[in-house]
């Protein structure tokens, strides 16, 4: 039985984030009160290795990023890990202080994470007529920008992130959805939107004037290997458009079974995933907007009566889609989120619970769409074709799908 026969699927919403849903941006933290004081962090540098500062000293290379374990094929008869990928749109850290929150449970929980850093994060208010972005005039963004305080936060949680691990991709920059969105932009602004991304993270310095802060250890143009599209928008032109970076996976289609990936126009294809929700008949989406859309008619706050029924919701979906594979074809489990406090927070609190869960079962491995590309990349084309070919909830004899 294939998986589209296996499973029945009902009506399921797709957009990852509606540009009308203020709660999409970080925006501003508050108005400026004179002198910054970021922290200042101790460079440290990877391995040992000297520091070679790149561009105005915003970023540097020191080597190979710490933690990030050699990718290894698969055994003859060798049952497949069960990959989890966590994933965080328009990653930054605001007053919330959700990126360091995640970032520590991540790291308690022997897990690593995939954060999408939105570019104009990286660039202050005053200097948003730097981002020309495609169809719409200099300055525009409809997730706003940042201030200083919160690119300073944003510089440090990236560093320690990096130096534990996790892996920093792109959500592009301004977030423009539907009309002049990204489904309707050509290769050329494309390649624009993403040259501007590159541009604004690695010229924080120059844009904020913090001359005293340490250069972040990496260089965005080798460690960046792939993004997700704002409301999962214009992957056809994307993927043409990522070629010439290098880019290794893309993770913006809106949807597909719990099957084992597969690539489009050479590249990894990470979609979000349908899995059984919670109390109905149909699949959702595995991504928190998806469940807001669902609960609360697309309302980032409703009724606070209705949050610990839709909280369990959540994790019993994401347990549903986790227990189907895991004791399944071990398909890899893609979970996206946002930082942010929808309905109460709620959606935070279910992915608290979802890593500490599964993150530390036997042959569960929490890891970033990066360490699950390098790990696809040196398996047979064979094994991954008959794995392909499992249903979700099938636990195959392992010898006739592992040869």
């Amino acid at each position: 039985m294939t998986a589209t026969q296996r499973i029945a699927v009902g009506v399921v919403i797709t957009a990852s984030c509606a540009a009308w849903v203020a709660g999409c941006a970080i925006g501003s933290n508050g108005s400026k009160t004179g002198a910054l004081g970021p922290q200042k962090v101790r460079p440290v540098h990877a391995h040992g290795s000297a520091v070679r500062l790149i561009g105005d000293g915003s970023t540097a290379y020191t080597g190979a990023q710490p933690h990030l374990p050699r990718p290894e094929r698969l055994r003859p008869g060798q049952k497949p890990p069960q990959f989890v990928v966590f994933s965080w749109d328009g990653a930054g850290e605001d007053s919330q202080k959700l990126f360091s929150h995640f970032r520590k449970l991540s790291k308690a929980n022997h897990a690593t994470m995939t954060y999408f850093l939105s570019g104009v994060y990286m660039l202050p208010e005053e200097k948003r007529d730097l981002y020309k972005p495609p169809e719409h005039s200099p300055g525009s963004s409809d997730i706003g920008f940042n201030d200083e305080q919160g690119i300073a936060d944003t510089v440090k949680q990236l560093r320690l992130a990096w130096l534990e691990g996790n892996e920093i991709g792109t959500h592009f920059n301004g977030h423009f959805c539907e009309a002049k969105g990204g489904k309707d932009w050509s290769v050329a602004e494309w390649k624009s939107e993403i040259d501007q991304f590159y541009a604004f993270a690695e010229r924080w310095k120059t844009n904020t004037g913090f001359g005293d802060v340490p250069a972040l250890p990496f260089d965005f143009k080798t460690e960046v290997t792939g993004g997700r599209a704002p409301c999962l928008e214009g992957q056809q032109n994307l993927l043409k458009a990522i070629k010439s970076y290098g880019w290794r996976y893309d993770a913006s289609s809106t949807g597909d079974f719990q099957i084992w990936p597969t690539k489009k126009n050479g590249v990894w294809d990470f979609p979000l995933q349908l899995l059984p929700y919670s109390g109905t008949d149909y699949q959702g989406l595995s991504m928190d907007f998806n469940f807001l859309s669902n609960q609360s008619d697309g309302e980032t706050h409703g009724n606070p009566a209705d949050y610990p029924q839709w909280e369990r919701q959540t994790v019993t979906s994401y347990m549903n889609g986790f227990n189907r594979v895991y004791h399944g074809s071990r398909a890899p489990l893609f979970i996206g989120n946002h930082f942010e406090d929808w309905n109460g927070g709620i959606y935070m609190r279910a992915v608290d619970q979802i890593v500490k869960n599964v993150c530390t079962k036997k042959d569960v491995k929490c890891v970033s769409f990066k360490e699950l590309a390098g790990w696809l990349d040196v398996q047979k084309p064979q094994t991954l074709a008959r794995l392909r070919g499992l249903d979700p909830a099938q636990s195959p004899a392992w010898p006739t799908v592992v040869k």
